[in-house]
């Protein structure tokens, strides 16, 4: 039978995949869009949004990326359950990350169709008639992860702020604050609004970035915390457990003599206990 250590381990190690998987995604999707050998012609960070990569050349990258963030992620969703009990949480916040998961996966797994002028020739807002089955599929897995996310952090911050940790319950509900409003803002960008339209994919990536960082956040701070508020309690060895129980014997023998002493001396009705044997 796995031993506590052993369960500890494991619950970090899950842990732990949040902290890599959601820092990861963000530097892979930076470094497509800084490095112009591997950034598709016609593609703008500022302009464009992050699935967009996956069109092109090298779209294969940015697959890799949405598969692997959301492999590690419904790993880190596991690890979420127990580590959130000692906060009095219940299923509903692993059950958010893990449909997050699920929705970076789908991402992945189902291209976007082109949007706001890339690739080049392509209308900006494509018409219904022009939708393809993966694009819709790539958008409704989306909107798990653009909804979810900040869905997640206000359930964590209601656990928190009834354990008492105010300053994590602040932060995480001002997580999906600005969360929400960077995917409005985003979202109206690619609708086209003449304001947003040039810095859209900018505006994605900020919101990706802040809500990406909450999880990386959430997840070193549980890992930290799992120590002290999951530790098992000691246990007495075999030597010492018979050492308590051959002092307690000892003790009881001397009590029930000194009773029996008293007893005789006194010639008073005092009883006395006896241990079985």
């Amino acid at each position: 039978m796995p031993s506590g250590h052993d369960h500890g381990t494991g619950h970090r190690a899950l842990l732990a995949c949040g902290a890599i998987g959601a820092p990861l995604f963000v530097v892979v999707f930076l470094i497509e869009g800084a490095v112009p050998a591997i950034r598709p012609a016609g593609y703008s960070p500022l302009r464009h949004p992050v699935s967009g990569f996956a069109i092109g050349e090298f779209g294969w990258i940015q697959t890799v990326n949405f598969l692997v963030i959301g492999m590690l992620l419904l790993a880190f969703a596991v690890g979420l359950r127990a580590a959130l009990r000692s906060y009095g949480g219940g299923i509903w916040a692993p059950v958010l990350v893990g449909l997050i998961a699920i929705g970076l996966t789908g991402a992945g797994l189902f291209a976007a169709d082109p949007l706001n002028g890339y690739p080049p020739e392509t209308p900006a807002l494509p018409d219904a008639a022009a939708r393809t089955t993966h694009g819709v599929l790539h958008d409704a897995f989306s909107a798990l992860v653009f909804l979810g996310l900040p869905a997640a952090c206000c359930v964590v911050g209601y656990r928190f702020a009834r354990s008492g940790h105010r300053s994590w319950a602040a932060y995480s509900v001002g997580t999906a604050v600005v969360f929400l409003t960077g995917f409005v803002l985003a979202d109206m960008g690619f609708a086209q609004h003449p304001t947003f339209v040039p810095i859209a994919g900018l505006l994605q990536r900020l919101t990706l970035i802040a809500g990406l960082a909450w999880i990386t956040a959430l997840a070193l701070y549980l890992i930290r915390r799992r120590p002290e508020l999951h530790r098992p309690p000691p246990q007495l060895s075999q030597q010492t457990a018979g050492a308590v129980a051959s002092t307690s014997v000892r003790a009881f023998g001397a009590h029930h003599a000194e009773c029996l002493e008293r007893r005789r001396a006194s010639g008073a009705r005092i009883v006395c206990l006896r241990g079985r044997r």
